[in-house]
């Protein structure tokens, strides 16, 4: 045996993820799907290693530099989860025979969207923070009626001039994103079909 298939050896060994294995209880799977949508009865449940799969990938890939740091990091793993879970069905052995590569694309785009959820959710409490900061600067807070003034201070903060700064640099970031994404047209896509990104692309020489 020469070096090289020793180390391909090696690392399907030492691999969290049995993708031969996976391949087989996946293709399984969608045989078992298909028949129940052409004689119309209960849909099959999705193989308790498959889940076992998705667990394992969306952890792991959680806790690569890019993303172990989030604050909502379990948050990410539960809606990677939800989308395997959601396409499992999809996956189709005849055009992919790498379910290990699939559905950590699945979870890694699962991942971004939560991310761009929870900025646009940080970019809106930014937003009003920044709209209270001015009301204080402009508006005598006495003149205002006493229920005005409760629902202005309770979501006014006193901000310091680092953080304004960050928080402008934050809104400017994100409304300057938004203004370049409604520049570029969407292409049209297949949702049965996952692309073979870059990621997709590594995902299959690690496992080659």
């Amino acid at each position: 045996m020469n070096l090289e298939r020793k180390v391909n050896v090696a690392r399907k060994k030492q691999h969290y993820v049995d993708n031969e294995k996976f391949l087989v209880v996946m293709s399984d799977y969608r045989e078992e799907y298909l028949q129940s949508k052409d004689n119309d009865t209960e849909l099959p449940i999705i193989p308790d290693y498959a889940g076992e799969c998705f667990l394992k990938i969306a952890e792991r890939l959680s806790h690569r530099p890019n993303f172990i740091n989030y604050a909502f990091r379990e948050e990410m793993v539960s809606d990677g989860i939800e989308n395997c879970v959601m396409y499992a069905s999809n996956f189709n052995p005849e055009k992919s025979t790498n379910p290990f590569a699939y559905f950590t694309q699945i979870i890694y785009f699962a991942f971004l969207r939560r991310i761009e959820k929870e900025k646009k959710q940080l970019y809106i409490k930014y937003k009003t923070m920044e709209e209270y900061s001015s009301l204080e600067d402009h508006v005598d807070m006495g003149e205002m009626g006493s229920e005005e003034s409760r629902a202005v201070s309770a979501g006014a903060t006193p901000l310091t001039a680092d953080k304004r700064a960050s928080i402008q640099e934050f809104i400017f970031a994100f409304e300057e994103k938004k203004r370049k994404k409604k520049k570029v047209k969407p292409a049209k896509k297949d949702d049965n079909i996952v692309s073979f990104s870059p990621l997709t692309i590594f995902l299959e020489r690690a496992h080659a």
